[in-house]
């Protein structure tokens, strides 16, 4: 079984801006509050390509497990570690995140996908962002039925987080909108 969700939202910033501000979301110390699920970020590797400007970059972030406490303790731990494979094309305006854990993966496989683009029917001033997540337990066949119930949990869970990160987000944006203005919030 394998439990996920699509969602779409709209930033009424430029495609320049969200994106800046997604790379900044896990610095601040008031993000850190909010995206108290996010206990680590770290850069694990880098590439400018000089023929098309294309950036790709890898980070390993460390996250408190998502889920029923009960399934933390069946595990035996309370944190997964993860990759985010990005490529950004600031020539086309396009940015794409893929996360995946790397822990963990005997139990659960989760999946999410994130992409950044200028909206279509206001390129110069919206972002579009798309979300894709996908939760998958691998149970015993006689824990069938609790997977699912484990996997609508964790896609809660992971729609709460996304809501969060969404808050962030356009903090961050509303941030740079007023720097760029030479103003101060």
């Amino acid at each position: 079984m394998v439990t996920g969700y699509k969602q779409e939202y709209v930033y009424k910033h430029p495609w320049e801006r969200v994106t800046s501000a997604s790379w900044r979301k896990f610095a601040d110390d008031e993000n850190k509050r909010i995206l108290s699920h996010i206990l680590e970020v770290d850069m694990l590797n880098h590439t400018l390509d000089p023929s098309n400007g294309i950036l790709r970059t890898t980070r390993a972030i460390t996250v408190h497990c998502p889920g029923p406490w009960f399934v933390r303790k069946i595990v035996g731990q309370d944190m997964c570690q993860c990759v985010e494979s990005t490529v950004v094309d600031a020539q086309n305006r396009s940015m794409q995140l893929i996360s995946r854990n790397i822990s963990l993966q005997k139990f659960i496989e989760v999946q999410e996908m994130t992409r950044y683009d200028p909206h279509p029917d206001n390129p110069a001033g919206w972002t579009l962002c798309r979300q894709e997540t996908s939760i998958r337990i691998k149970p015993f066949s006689a824990l069938a039925s609790m997977a699912e119930k484990v996997e609508k949990r964790c896609a809660e869970r992971f729609l709460q987080n996304s809501g969060k990160s969404k808050e962030v987000m356009e903090r961050i944006c509303k941030y740079l909108e007023a720097e760029s203005s030479g103003l101060s919030l």
